[in-house]
């Protein structure tokens, strides 16, 4: 993690010269990520820093030139720092950004001090990896933050916190729409898990997994997505849950 500057980067920390991070050996990883591919696994690494991310890249590129898999899906968990290059490499080699927005909001009151103004700029870059033409998945890193789907919204849209700062938005322009915003969480979801037939979408002859709320998150003003409450919840076409 950032917070704890365990996130292997390729320069010190800005608040502790000599610190890079932490980085787990990769050997592992290197040998059976080809492996694990030709056997219908699919590979999720989890990169925090921006040379997590570099190291991760290459060996999920290499493994799946390797296993002859034309569409692994691996993933790379919280990206939360890529080098510029970095942003198009996810989307030529077809590796999903798994990332989780409320991060961000938990991260902003403290991370310039970890990674000073230049590395900033690509820190949290979700608008950046998506005009990139990187899949974006959202999801909420529960248990580490809260399982409410719409906190996750509500920080891709805005990028404040619940007390609407800062104004306008923590580097404002990597803010989402709300159906870009609306999109990872469900389509883009569905996508990482290979479950595009049946999940993300309501249409016919889709899977009827969806969740009744009393705001409309494409047409609401987003402060109301804090409010949000759940009216109804089905699995398979079951109401399992109503208010």
């Amino acid at each position: 993690a950032l917070g704890s500057r365990g996130a292997a980067l390729f320069e010190d920390y800005c608040d502790e010269p000599g610190q890079t991070g932490l980085l787990v050996e990769l050997g592992l990883l290197e040998r059976d990520a080809a492996r694990l591919l030709r056997r219908g696994f699919q590979l999720a690494v989890h990169a925090i820093g921006d040379r997590a991310a570099a190291l991760a890249l290459a060996v999920l590129e290499r493994a799946a030139r390797e296993a002859g898999v034309r569409e692994p899906r691996s993933r790379l968990e919280h990206a939360q720092l890529l080098r510029d290059e970095d942003f198009g490499r996810l989307a030529r080699a077809g590796v999903i950004a798994s990332v989780q927005p409320v991060h961000q909001v938990a991260d902003m009151s403290w991370v310039e001090r970890r990674l000073g103004p230049e590395r900033l700029a690509r820190a949290y870059a979700w608008r950046s990896l998506l005009e990139a033409g990187t899949c974006l998945a959202f999801g909420t890193d529960f248990p580490i933050e809260e399982p409410n789907p719409l906190r996750t919204l509500h920080a891709a849209i805005t990028r404040q916190d619940a007390h609407r700062r800062p104004a306008g938005g923590w580097r404002p322009e990597q803010r989402l729409t709300a159906a870009e915003a609306l999109d990872a969480c469900t389509r883009g979801a569905a996508f990482a898990a290979f479950e595009e037939g049946q999940l993300g979408r309501v249409a016919p002859g889709m899977r009827a997994d969806l969740t009744a709320l009393d705001v409309d998150p494409l047409a609401c003003d987003p402060w109301r997505l804090l409010e949000g409450r759940a009216m109804l919840t089905m699995v398979g076409g079951r109401i399992v849950f109503e208010r």
